[in-house]
């Protein structure tokens, strides 16, 4: 048996405060977190879980806070390199710079390479877990979960089928979307702390029969996850519209074709129709809303009202997102609520990158809560980690106030420590 104590001021969310309110976060000023073979055993005063184990090896964190890692509801790892891309829209975008890069992941040496870099760039922002898009390539996938499976991370991810609109060496058919999907879900999914994801990349991308054969594969295994793209910016529902004449609206050309469910992830979803919102809404479906990326590449700004009906995940999707930090990611989530009118709180902030995303994967059981039970998946937040921010965190007078710079100003300088399973993986002096 491997037991760790971690000392410092400790967060808890019992559930979502923007349902709930603020009395489902617990503050622990000089709290503790005893870990034990990778799990949460233990969580309360500092103090007092030292005295009861006094033999247990001890971090101090001081000051520091302690938080679920991290869970980033949707990226597309292959676009590392290609991060920060300049001066384009979605459909350009892809063509431009999307495409050329996805097509390298033939080689499974250079998805290999990418997925390591892109793993550990995560854990030096905190992140402990995160769902992925990978390429039309099988290679793309096992590179992904071989190095998420290396570091002990909980990944999901799986191959993005595409069979038209696309460059011809990244298209693949109705049934070798079918077939490799369902051979790498076989192999990977379940395994250690991996999930395997349906990945239709969207419905511009794929036909009827595609999506037809994706949808089938999702009802022979409906305790995966789907994740797709819906309603992201005004000329791509065009597009969809001229497509699908038949479709009453985007969201149709999923459900016509068996992809609507609970399970079912939904990123960016703007430009939703009420009928739209109604069925998602009446299946349990989640929404993952990514921020940086809409304001990137010009999409619109998230009606985060909708989290009062649905699940909300919180997403940097990288590379169309221009960061890999999820503190970011909330920095621009408040600025586009500010811009539609609601300030959204920290408490809600910290629980949209946390049990928030969690909770839309599907994984409100295992992690995003620092609790008895849950897999010792934490980071630790400096409130002090540029002088900018630490003058403006001395004058705080709740944890709010002095959480909410770093929510703002924050980057990887402000994560002292990312535990893997209890394992820390990543320390900044």
């Amino acid at each position: 048996m491997q037991e760790h104590l971690i000392l410092g001021q400790v967060l808890c969310f019992d559930g979502d405060p923007r349902k709930l309110g603020l009395d489902t976060v617990h503050h622990e000023s000089a709290g503790g977190v005893l870990i034990r073979d990778g799990m949460i055993a233990d969580v309360g005063d500092g103090a007092a879980l030292r005295a009861a184990h006094p033999s247990v090896p001890v971090t101090d964190h001081g000051s520091d806070v302690i938080l679920p890692g991290f869970v980033d509801a949707h990226t597309h790892y292959p676009q590392t390199a290609m991060i920060a891309s300049w001066g384009k829209r979605l459909i350009d975008w892809l063509n431009t710079y999307t495409f050329p890069e996805e097509a390298r992941f033939d080689d499974p040496a250079y998805a290999a390479d990418i997925a390591g870099r892109y793993l550990d760039l995560l854990t030096a922002n905190g992140t402990t877990t995160v769902a992925s898009y990978a390429t039309i390539h099988p290679a793309s996938v096992d590179a992904f979960f071989a190095a998420a499976q290396a570091r002990n991370m909980r990944a999901l991810t799986g191959k993005t089928c595409m069979d038209r609109n696309a460059p011809d060496n990244l298209r693949d058919t109705a049934q070798s979307a079918y077939d490799d999907s369902r051979a790498l879900l076989q192999k990977w999914h379940g395994q250690d702390r991996l999930g395997y994801i349906i990945t239709p990349r969207f419905s511009p991308t794929s036909t009827p029969e595609q999506l037809s054969a994706l949808g089938l594969l999702w009802a022979e295994h409906p305790d995966c996850l789907m994740q797709t793209h819906l309603s992201e910016q005004v000329d791509e529902i065009a597009w969809v519209r001229d497509l699908f004449p038949d479709a009453r609206d985007y969201l149709d050309t999923y459900e016509a074709h068996g992809l609507l469910g609970a399970k079912g992830l939904y990123g960016h979803a703007i430009h939703l129709k009420p009928r739209e919102i109604s069925r998602l809404s009446e299946v349990g479906a989640a929404l993952i809303h990514c921020p940086t990326s809409n304001t990137f590449i010009g999409s619109g700004l998230f009606d985060m009202s909708l989290a009062d009906k649905l699940p909300v995940g919180l997403a940097t999707d990288t590379g169309g997102g221009s960061s890999f930090s999820m503190l970011r990611t909330m920095a621009a989530a408040y600025e586009i609520g500010q811009l539609r009118g609601e300030a959204l709180h920290p408490a809600e902030l910290l629980w949209r990158a946390t049990g928030g995303s969690a909770e839309a994967l599907h994984l409100s059981d295992k992690i995003g809560r620092v609790a008895p039970g849950f897999e010792a998946d934490l980071c630790v937040l400096s409130l002090s980690s540029t002088p900018a921010i630490a003058q403006r965190s001395a004058r705080a007078t709740t944890i709010w106030e002095a959480i909410f710079p770093t929510i703002m100003m924050g980057d990887d300088r402000a994560i002292t420590q990312t535990y893997v399973a209890g394992t820390p993986v990543t320390s900044v002096p």
